[in-house]
């Protein structure tokens, strides 16, 4: 087996290394006082408008890093395997990095969907303008009164009259929809309650100054806000009209684009998980090296290099299973790839969630405060074990599909 990179994503990753380096771990608390300025300004959630993104920004498209998460002509070409290690250098610096190579979280998912599925017109309108870092979205499918995890549940309604569509409904744990440049959400919602379980959902493009939606509040994650990607929102659906050409794709096709958004947006999650990891092992063997305790580094003592072995090979084993996963997408399609998908959603977060936690164990009190980046990166990560599916629907799935596989072998 051959585990070398190719000679393309070995420049780009280079040349991103050095853009960490050099221009975004050393803007990261540059970002922070803008933020800071912005909140000032009552404009707390437009992170997208800190002056040192633009700069940023510039920097990437001139490196050829922009939009790299897209595999088309559209993106940098690049395949999954090969944004794959992008992916994981930008989580070394996850509040920031993604968004400079316009490659963060919900837009990458939403231009895909747009990208696929969207009509020339929906694209010029909105895609274009997102590829462009122009403007933000935001994707409307968690709903606070069904349990989402099972996405036939969505109650949200989305009824034809006439030329436009009317919806009704209520969402939440919306990320981005804090945010004023968020122009456009892409939502999911029923147009045919009477039709087989996984046709009676649609997605459709939702202005963010349609009449009728209300930003009802801005909500928190274990007490953090998250302003620095927009927030996460309670949406309320007071019958907005929209034009029926906002549809996307066709009526009763919302579960299936669903599931194609999902699957490359999780293992978007995991790569940059991973970055996230390796800086939590790089803190803590930094932190244990200059602190001492019982008359000797923390270093030298039994449980913290425990500890950090275990990081090391828990993390190893983490990015090969990634990796395949992107291979097999490339290969063989999300389709093909849909039981290392779910498996690689299972484990990422289990297991960045503990290397968090020794680190911040190894830090001792600091490692809750905000002086470190691991309590809130413990948060965010926490959250990958709901995101995008709870752990428990994954493992069901994953459970059901290899023993269809044992019964196929016996």
């Amino acid at each position: 087996m051959d585990f070398a990179t190719d000679a393309r994503t070995q420049e780009l990753t280079a040349g991103l290394e050095d853009l960490m380096a050099s221009h975004i771990h050393p803007a990261e608390s540059v970002f922070v006082d803008q933020l800071s300025q912005l909140d000032q300004q009552d404009d707390r959630w437009a992170w997208s408008r800190a002056p040192i993104l633009a700069t940023l920004r510039d920097e990437a498209r001139s490196r050829g890093l922009w939009n790299a998460f897209l595999p088309g002509p559209r993106g940098a070409g690049l395949t999954n395997l090969q944004y794959a290690s992008l992916a994981e250098v930008t989580g070394r610096a996850i509040q920031l990095a993604p968004a400079v190579l316009n490659c963060a979280a919900p837009d990458t998912g939403n231009m895909e969907v747009l990208d696929q599925f969207g009509t020339p017109q929906q694209q010029e309108q909105w895609l274009e303008p997102l590829l462009r870092g122009e403007i933000r979205s935001a994707f409307a499918m968690t709903e606070p009164d069904v349990a989402s995890s099972d996405a036939t549940n969505i109650a949200t309604r989305i009824e034809r009259d006439g030329d436009h569509y009317v919806i009704t409904g209520r969402k939440w744990w919306i990320t981005g929809a804090m945010n004023p440049d968020c122009a456009v959400f892409i939502l999911m919602g029923k147009t045919d309650p009477a039709a087989d379980r996984h046709r009676q959902q649609s997605m459709i493009l939702v202005p963010r100054d349609a009449e009728g939606l209300e930003v009802v509040r801005p909500m928190t994650v274990l007490g953090y806000d998250d302003h620095e990607h927009g927030g996460h929102a309670e949406l309320a659906f007071h019958e907005v009209r929209v034009p029926a050409a906002n549809l996307v794709g066709g009526a009763g096709d919302g579960f299936a684009i669903a599931q194609a958004r999902l699957g490359p947006g999780r293992i978007h999650h995991c790569m940059r998980s991973i970055g996230v990891a390796e800086l939590a092992v790089e803190l803590m063997c930094r932190r244990v090296s200059e602190r001492h305790a019982f008359g000797r580094p923390l270093s030298e003592q039994g449980v913290i290099r425990d500890w950090i072995a275990e990081s090391r090979v828990r993390l190893e084993q983490l990015r090969l299973l990634v990796l395949k996963t992107a291979w097999l997408m490339d290969t063989v399609g999300n389709k093909g790839a849909h039981t290392e998908i779910q498996a690689i959603k299972i484990a990422t977060p289990a297991t960045v969630e503990w290397i968090l936690d020794k680190a911040i164990q190894a830090h001792g009190a600091g490692g809750l405060s905000e002086d470190f980046p691991l309590a809130a990166a413990w948060a965010g990560i926490r959250t990958l074990r709901l995101a995008d599916g709870p752990d428990e629907v994954h493992k069901n799935a994953l459970a059901k599909a290899e023993l269809r596989r044992q019964a196929h072998h016996a």
